[in-house]
């Protein structure tokens, strides 16, 4: 345990799922806030200015010569206090009327074959750093549902919209556990939900980081 997570993946839930219980926010501190807000300008500006300027094109360009459509996809996503914003990412399907309602299944038919491989190397996500510059989420938290999931969600746990007392983050503690993709099963869904309660309970701006540099190597190293 470093940083106050575990960052294995969990053998049981940390919080039971079906009964409420409360909720010790450490973001809830301005100063906490301030450290976190800090973080992600500089990371965010950082890549702006450095990253996406040769990155963005060159993907975009590809997407556009394999399949029709816009290089963005643009959706509605939940974010802190429950209040929507647009979520940012590069499109991987081709344009369909499900995009907005249901989730990404395994050997989905809607996945264009550049759009396998930006899934795949999580570069579709990348965009989302502007909704980071911008305040709408963060480098590091619980990861942002389509409008749809968080309402089907919320019916299986008292406790589910206390993953919306922080930002949303590009990468989070569950997804450092291996805990991304579609949720499959109850199994999935308690081990993502306690992820992210934990996450918001045992909140640190070098657990943060330590987060981030998990995310990245697991990236690089395709170690999921």
């Amino acid at each position: 345990m470093i940083f106050g997570y575990r960052l294995q993946p969990l053998n049981t839930p940390v919080f039971e799922i079906h009964q409420e219980i409360s909720l010790n926010n450490k973001l809830d501190h301005p100063f906490n806030r301030f450290l976190k807000r800090f973080l992600d300008v500089v990371w965010s500006v950082l890549f702006l200015l450095l990253i996406a300027p040769w990155l963005f094109p060159i993907v975009a360009i590809v997407i556009l010569i394999d399949s029709k459509g816009a290089p963005f996809f643009i959706q509605k996503r939940t974010g802190r206090g429950r209040k929507t914003f647009h979520c940012v990412k590069f499109r991987t399907m081709v344009k369909n009327d499900e995009a907005h309602r249901l989730q990404v299944q395994v050997d989905d038919t809607r996945i264009t074959k550049v759009g396998r491989f930006l899934r795949e190397n999580h570069i579709d996500e990348l965009p989302q750093v502007f909704n980071v510059f911008l305040g709408d989420m963060s480098i590091v938290g619980p990861r942002p549902h389509m409008l749809r999931h968080n309402v089907e969600y919320a019916q299986m746990s008292p406790n589910y919209h206390m993953r919306h007392a922080v930002k949303p983050g590009m990468t989070g503690l569950a997804q450092v556990r291996g805990y991304h993709g579609m949720i499959a099963d109850d199994e999935d869904y308690k081990n993502r939900l306690s992820s992210d309660i934990e996450y918001i309970h045992n909140w640190s701006f070098f657990g943060d980081i330590e987060i981030f540099i998990m995310t990245t190597i697991k990236i690089l190293f395709k170690l999921d």
